[in-house]
């Protein structure tokens, strides 16, 4: 019989729970899988959605600050764009005075999609199980929580 050491009766625990990043990415897939549902029937990804919100928001905006918005880099936004292109809900124009900056305006369809995503915040905060005052407390903390990993690796 082997002798049992103080580390055998110690309950195991699992390294997840230590790390911070992990809570907060479990947290942004469980995000994503509950604005699936919402934006199916819109024919939106939640990246699709993200540049839709600013489009409706202030359209016509360049590629730039969208990215800039959303937080995707050109490479990864610009086959995004084209899909919401070839959905006929955007256009995209190149600036004649520097054809490096296009320009990204919605269609018809793009702006009548609009009030039919209007139900999507409410189906998020349900989702959440939070209040709405909850949920602007835990946003303040995160955006302090990203200034300051932003800073720390020397990102604006």
């Amino acid at each position: 019989m082997s002798e049992m050491t103080e580390s055998d009766t110690q309950p195991q625990t699992d390294p997840m729970e230590q790390m911070i990043c992990f809570d907060l990415y479990a947290a942004s897939q469980a995000f994503t899988r509950a604005y699936k549902p919402l934006l199916e029937p819109l024919g939106l990804t939640y990246p699709q959605y993200l540049v839709m919100l600013n489009l409706w928001a202030r359209a016509p905006l360049t590629v730039g600050h969208i990215g800039q918005c959303v937080g995707l880099e050109s490479n990864t936004l610009t086959p995004l764009i084209k899909r919401l292109q070839d959905a006929g809900l955007v256009t995209r124009e190149r600036d004649p005075g520097d054809e490096r900056r296009v320009s990204v305006a919605l269609t018809a369809k793009g702006a009548a999609l609009e009030p039919k995503a209007v139900h999507v915040p409410a189906g998020i905060l349900a989702a959440t199980g939070m209040t709405p005052k909850e949920l602007l407390a835990l946003q303040k903390q995160l955006r302090a929580l990203t200034r300051g990993m932003q800073s720390a690796v020397g990102q604006k």
